[in-house]
C-alpha cells in the first residue's frame, strides 16, 4: 500500500495481493464481527497530546458498503466524519457496527468514498479508506458547552445511566463525601460526538484535602487483618457483579469499546477481586535460617501506605481494578485519577466501591477519587505523601512521571507502551495464526498496549504484501514506534536467530508471541536468548492476558508488574528482621571483638 500526504488529505488504500492467504483480510464476515465500530483516541499518545506518527484516523470499511448504513456526525469542532448508524441501539458503540475505525481526539474527521470511487476496489481482496483532515481537537473539554436537554443521560434510551448513580452534573471528587471545586467538563460518546453528562473535576485544594483524608483513613485500614480486608474486596467484587451489564454499557458508551469488551473489562475487575481475596490469606515473607544460635531471621511485609493510581482511557475499569484490589488487601489506601475522557466511568466505579465501604462503616477515603487533568497528575507524581504511584499511559508521559517520582526518591509502577510482534514459523498452525493475528491487530481498534504491531513471517510461507508501506525494513523508525491504531507491519525473516533479534530490537518490551510446533524452538524462545518481553507467548496472540500472571514489560514499557503472581510485592515494603531469643550476642560472619 502507498500512503500519500498533503496538508489536506491523507489517502490509504489496502490491496491484498494473495487472496489464498489473506492473513489480515479485513472482510465483513471476519473483521466486522470482532472489532469495535468506533473508538476514542488517546490524549496521552505523546506529551503534547498528539499522535506520535499519523495525524489521522484510520477507518476500515468494506469496499462498496452502502452509504445508507452510515450517517454523518454533527458538525462540532473536529467532529466531522462518518460513523455507523445505530438509532435503535442503547449505545452506538454497544453493538457490532458495519464499519470499523479509530478516532484520535486530536485528529481528522472521516468521510466514506462514494460508491462511484469505490467501484475499482470492489474485488474481494480490496478495501479502501479515506481520511480527510479537519480542525485539531485539543480535548473534549474544549468543545462547545452542551445544554442539559441535549445530554444523552436525559434521553429515555439512556435512562440506565442513572442506575449507576449518574446525573446531568456529577461531582468528580470522593474522599468519604462527594464534591469538587474544579473545572466542569463534558464527556462525549466517541461514536456520535454526543455529550453524555458533565463532571466537576478536582481543584488543587480538593486534591490536598483528599490526600489528608486518605492518610487518616490508612491508620484505620492498616490495622484491619489482611483476611478481613479481603472480605471487603470480596464484597466489592460482588457489587461489581450486580452492575456488570450496566457498567459495561457505560464503558462502551464513554470509551468506545464494543459491548462485549466493555462487560469483559468489568469482569476482569471482578476476577482480580476474587484473586485478591485468596491472596489476602497468603501474603507474607519466609522464615529464614540464621547462622547464629538462638536467633530467628524473618521477612516482614507491610503496606506502603497511600497508592496513587493514574489510569488511561483504553482500559478505564480493569487497570484500576488490578491496582485497587491488590493494594487494598495489602493494607494500602488508594487515590485514583482516571482519564478525563472517561470521567463518568471513574465516578460510577467509585460509587459502587463507596457503597461497600459505607455499608461496612469504613472511611470512604480508603478508595478516594480525584478526577482531573495534568495538574492533578503532576501533583500526585511530586507528592511525597504518595508512597507508590502506579501510572498507565504512553512511554513519553511515563518517562516524565518516572523522573518526577524518582526526584523525590519515590516508588513508581509503570505500565507504558508496547510494540508487540507475532512471529509465524513455517510449521505454524494457520488455523491458530489467522484468528490470533486478526484479534491481536485490530481488537479494541488497535488500542491495547498488547496490540500486535508487527507480524513477522517465515520466507517460504505465505504473507500479505504489500502492507502499510511497501518495502518497509524491519528496523524502519515507523515500525519501532508504537502507533496506537490497528496498523500492522508485515516482514519476512530468514531464520530463527534473525527473527528473535528483530523481536528484541525495539525499545519496548511488553508482549510477544511465536507460532510453531518445534519444542526446541519454543524453549529457546522462552530462554535467555529468546524474547526479552515481560509477556512471552506460544501459539496464542500477544493480547488477552489472564489476571493470574504478572502483567507488565521491560525496557521502555516501564518494568512494572500488576495483577497476579508476586505483583503484590510492589504494594508493600519489605523488612528483614532478626530476633535474638538467647542470652548471648554472637555476631554474623563469626566476628569477635576481644
Amino acid at each position: 500500500m502507498s500512503i500519500h500526504h498533503d496538508h489536506r488529505v491523507t489517502s490509504c488504500i489496502l490491496q491484498f495481493q494473495n487472496p489464498c492467504y489473506s492473513l489480515l483480510y479485513f472482510s465483513a464476515n471476519i473483521l466486522l464481527k470482532r472489532i469495535p465500530s468506533w473508538s476514542r483516541g488517546s490524549r496521552s499518545l505523546s506529551p503534547d497530546g498528539s499522535s506520535p506518527l499519523l495525524p489521522m484516523a484510520l477507518p476500515l470499511f468494506q469496499a462498496g458498503f452502502s452509504r445508507r448504513h452510515l450517517r454523518k456526525t454533527r458538525g462540532r469542532r473536529g467532529g466531522g466524519g462518518v460513523v455507523p448508524c445505530g438509532r435503535d441501539r442503547v449505545c452506538p458503540m454497544g453493538s457490532l457496527g458495519r464499519g470499523a475505525g479509530l478516532y484520535f481526539s486530536n485528529s481528522t474527521g472521516l468521510r466514506l468514498l462514494p460508491n462511484s470511487e469505490l467501484s475499482m476496489w470492489r474485488l474481494p481482496r480490496a478495501l479502501c479508506v479515506h481520511a480527510a483532515k479537519t480542525s485539531k481537537l485539543p480535548g473534549p473539554w474544549s468543545r462547545p458547552a452542551a445544554f442539559m436537554s441535549t445530554l444523552l443521560i436525559n434521553q429515555p434510551q439512556y435512562a440506565w445511566l442513572k442506575e449507576l448513580g449518574l446525573r446531568e452534573e456529577n461531582e468528580g471528587v470522593y474522599n468519604g463525601s462527594w464534591g469538587g471545586r474544579g473545572e466542569v467538563i463534558t464527556t462525549y460518546c466517541p461514536a456520535n460526538n454526543e455529550p453524555i453528562a458533565r463532571v466537576r473535576q478536582a481543584s488543587v485544594a480538593d486534591y490536598e484535602e483528599t490526600v489528608k483524608k486518605a492518610k487518616e483513613a490508612w491508620k484505620i485500614w492498616a490495622d484491619i487483618p489482611a483476611p478481613k480486608r479481603g472480605e471487603i474486596v470480596r464484597q466489592i467484587g460482588d457489587a461489581l457483579r450486580e452492575k456488570i451489564q450496566v457498567l459495561g454499557s457505560l464503558v462502551s458508551l464513554e470509551m468506545g469499546k464494543i459491548l462485549v469488551e466493555g462487560v469483559g473489562e468489568v469482569q476482569e475487575y471482578v476476577d482480580i477481586c476474587d484473586y485478591a481475596v485468596g491472596l489476602s490469606r497468603m501474603i507474607g515473607g519466609p522464615i529464614l535460617p540464621s547462622e547464629r544460635p538462638g536467633h530467628a531471621l524473618i521477612e516482614q511485609w507491610n503496606p506502603v501506605g497511600l497508592v496513587g493510581i493514574i489510569t488511561a482511557f483504553n482500559f478505564p475499569v480493569a487497570v484500576y481494578g488490578w491496582n485497587n484490589a491488590i493494594a487494598m488487601i495489602c493494607g494500602n489506601v488508594c487515590l485514583w485519577k482516571g482519564a478525563p475522557t472517561t470521567s463518568l466511568i471513574s465516578v460510577a466505579v467509585t460509587k459502587i466501591i463507596a457503597k461497600v465501604l459505607e455499608d461496612n462503616k469504613l472511611p470512604g477515603a480508603i478508595c478516594s477519587l480525584t478526577c482531573g487533568g495534568a495538574d492533578i497528575g503532576t501533583a500526585m507524581a511530586k507528592d511525597e505523601r504518595v508512597n507508590l504511584l502506579s501510572f498507565t499511559g504512553s512511554t513519553q508521559v511515563g518517562k516524565q512521571v518516572a523522573l518526577m517520582v524518582q526526584e523525590r526518591f519515590g516508588r513508581s509502577l509503570l505500565e507504558l507502551g508496547g510494540n508487540n510482534a507475532i512471529i509465524a514459523f513455517e510449521d505454524a498452525d494457520l488455523s491458530l495464526v489467522v484468528p490470533s493475528a486478526l484479534f491481536a491487530a485490530v481488537g479494541t481498534a488497535g488500542q491495547r498496549c498488547t496490540t500486535a504491531r508487527r507480524l513477522v513471517m517465515d520466507r517460504p510461507g505465505n504473507y500479505v504484501e504489500p502492507t502499510i508501506v511497501t518495502g518497509l525494513a524491519h528496523d524502519a523508525s515507523i515500525a519501532h514506534t508504537e502507533t496506537f491504531a490497528p496498523i500492522l507491519y508485515v516482514f519476512k525473516f530468514k531464520n530463527e536467530e534473525e527473527v528473535f533479534a528483530w523481536n528484541n530490537e525495539v525499545k519496548q518490551g511488553l508482549s510477544s508471541s511465536i507460532f510453531t510446533k518445534d519444542l526446541g524452538r519454543i524453549f529457546r524462545w522462552l530462554g535467555p536468548k529468546g524474547s526479552d518481553c515481560g509477556i512471552v507467548n506460544v501459539n496464542i496472540p500477544t493480547s488477552g492476558a489472564e489476571i493470574g500472571g504478572a502483567f507488565g514489560g521491560e525496557k521502555h514499557t516501564g518494568g512494572g508488574r500488576e495483577s497476579g503472581s508476586d505483583a503484590w510485592k510492589h504494594y508493600m515494603r519489605r523488612s528483614t528482621c532478626t530476633i535474638n531469643y538467647s542470652k548471648d550476642l554472637p555476631l554474623a560472619q563469626g566476628i569477635k571483638f576481644q
